[in-house]
Order: C-alpha cells, then structure tokens, then sequence
C-alpha cells in the first residue's frame, strides 16, 4: 500500500511542476500579447509578472500536497515530521511572499478570496476582452457601420 501513495506522491509533484511550466508558457504568451496590442512594457511586465507568480502560487499548493501524502503515509518518524514542517514553512512563506507581491495587500486582508489558478484565469479572461476591444476598435475605425454595432 505504501508503494501506491509513493506513486500519488510523484503524480502530485508531476501535476505540480507541470502547473509551473503550463502557467510560465500562458504568462509569456499573455505577456507578448500585451506588448502586442500596444499595451506597453509595464502593462506586459506587469501580466507577466502576475500570471507567472499565480502558476508558481499553484505549483507550490500542489507540491505542498505530495509532501504531506508522502509523509503520512509512510513509516512516521520524528525527523520525517520536522522535515515535511520545514518544507511546509518555508513553501508557506514563499506562497504568502508571492501573494503579497501580486496583490499588493495581505492575503489575510483581501475580501475575496483567490487562489492560484483563478488568477491565472483572470488573466486569460482580461486578455481575451483586450484583444476583443482592441479587434472592435480596429474594425470601427475602418467601417462607420461597426463602430455603430459596436
């Protein structure tokens, strides 16, 4: 049995390492988008900086999971105890450095409540209305009829 949550462990780092390299390659690409539209360096540093500390936010919940089922179900001891609250720690106050540099605030002290992957989500989903609002004022300006519609 413990042979079986050894290999959920791994599929959970897997899943996690994942998450951070899927969340670098949307960042870059929401990144370029943004310097695309014209949007400018900061607004684009500024996406890709948000998006990419989201990812890493997920990642670290993720592996933070493998760990705790790594430790619980095998053989206890005390050094695996204190081993898996160091990484804990020190994944703890990386997540909470990170939100803090995204949000600008606590996370304690936010009214709603985010996690990771919803930022990420957010991104794409501001992406996708700036490059809808950018494609509409475009064709407006050439065609009076749509900039009517729009």
């Amino acid at each position: 049995m413990e042979e079986f949550f050894v290999y959920v462990a791994v599929g959970f780092e897997i899943i996690g390492a994942v998450a951070m390299m899927v969340g670098f390659a949307i960042a870059v690409v929401l990144g370029v988008r943004a310097l695309g539209r014209g949007e400018g360096g900061s607004a684009a540093f500024l996406v890709l900086r948000t998006t990419l500390g989201a990812a890493i936010l997920l990642g670290l919940e993720v592996l933070v999971a493998a760990d705790l089922i790594r430790t619980i179900t095998s053989k206890p001891s005390l050094e695996e105890a204190a081993t898996l609250g160091l990484i804990v720690l020190i994944r703890t106050v990386l997540s909470i450095s990170i939100q803090i540099e995204i949000e600008g605030t606590l996370p304690w002290r936010r009214a709603l409540l985010r996690s990771g992957g919803q930022v990420v989500a957010d991104a794409v989903v501001r992406d996708k209305a700036a490059t809808a609002a950018a494609g509409a004022t475009g064709r407006a300006g050439s065609n009076p009829a749509a900039a009517e519609r729009a």
